[in-house]
């Protein structure tokens, strides 16, 4: 598979090596080289068949409307550009486009937020509160978290309720996102701890190789058990 990748940052060259480490054809594009995606012209873009962005929330736009509107294949691990969806998601449905998006790959994560939901279910007529808490490394742009979101989402979705975040960005923090489930009496935590950026990296190759024979959008967290 022809993968090019853009974005040089630290997840950005992991998944560059393990796309290699697969077997993979892989060019990689920084942010020098596609100001303004001014790189990706549809002769460009041809020559692969999947496109992967881990790039910011300003230039991933740019990057999506180039790729769709010539029918690619784009797997988007950058976060920040939600408000985008729609228009995004209508773009790759017009051009007969494959995009799938996620605020994590980690399969770890996509298990915690299957947890999340299950404990908002199972304790919203049990008096307990939701809360989370989420660290990150200093250069992440984004705050909350797309993974945050994602799991006050989940949450929501069962409970109804409001569930705040807090966040923090400190060091070179990988990502620890917390869920907690307080009462009166008790308190409940589920946590996830990523040691390494390698579980983002690998779960967004995986999705690449997924999405390379499909149309369509979608959400990492409602295809990954296929993968």
């Amino acid at each position: 598979m022809r993968v090019l990748i853009l974005g040089m940052g630290k997840t950005g060259k992991l998944v560059a090596e393990i796309a290699r480490e697969r077997g993979h054809s892989v060019s990689v594009l920084d942010a020098k080289e596609n100001a303004g995606a001014r790189a990706l012209t549809p002769p460009f873009v041809a020559g692969f068949d999947v496109v992967i962005d881990f790039t910011t929330p300003e230039g991933v736009i740019h990057n999506m409307r180039a790729c769709l509107a010539t029918g690619a294949k784009m797997v988007v691990g950058t976060t920040g550009w939600y408000s985008h969806l729609a228009d995004m998601r209508g773009l790759a449905e017009r051009k007969h486009a494959g995009l799938l998006y996620g605020t994590n790959f980690s399969v770890g994560v996509q298990v915690m937020l299957q947890l999340a939901q299950r404990m908002g279910e199972a304790l919203k007529s049990a008096g307990y509160t939701f809360s989370i808490d989420e660290s990150h490394h200093v250069g992440k742009l984004d705050s909350p978290s797309g993974t945050a979101i994602s799991l006050a989402e989940a949450v929501e979705s069962a409970t109804g309720g409001k569930v705040p975040i807090t966040a923090k960005r400190e060091g070179d923090v990988m990502g620890l996102h917390t869920l907690n489930a307080r009462s009166g009496a008790d308190k409940l935590v589920l946590t996830h701890e990523a040691f390494s950026r390698r579980g983002f990296a690998e779960g967004a190759v995986r999705a690449a190789e997924w999405l390379a024979t499909r149309t369509g959008c979608y959400d990492f967290r409602d295809v990954f058990a296929q993968m």
